[in-house]
């Protein structure tokens, strides 16, 4: 950081900097539900993507986004690049590629 950077700008950015962390904790925390969710489906031969479902959360983000000024588009485009990310560790659990846990 440079001397001359403004304290204001300083404050927003440490502010940017708490937010990211929560993003990352929040990611953590989501991921963690739908790896249990991943188990689940292989052990009962569930296919990994659930289109009804997605397409319903879609919906719902793009209007939690609206309500809260931002921009939907961005907001699907995020929860796309998530889903994609856990298809995918459904797709491999379900290919044995990463061993199912039993926990019966």
């Amino acid at each position: 950081m440079s001397e001359t950077t403004p304290a204001e700008l300083l404050a927003l950015r440490q502010s940017i900097d708490n937010i990211d962390a929560a993003l990352v904790h929040l990611l953590a925390e989501r991921f963690k539900f739908t790896q249990q969710v991943g188990v689940l489906k292989a052990r009962t031969g569930l296919p990994a993507s659930d289109p009804d479902r997605e397409a319903v959360q879609v919906a719902r983000l793009r209007a939690l986004a609206e309500e809260s000024h931002l921009d939907p588009a961005f907001a699907e485009k995020f929860l796309n690049f998530i889903v994609a990310e856990v298809i995918h560790h459904h797709e491999s659990l379900a290919t044995g590629a990463v061993p199912v846990a039993d926990n019966s």
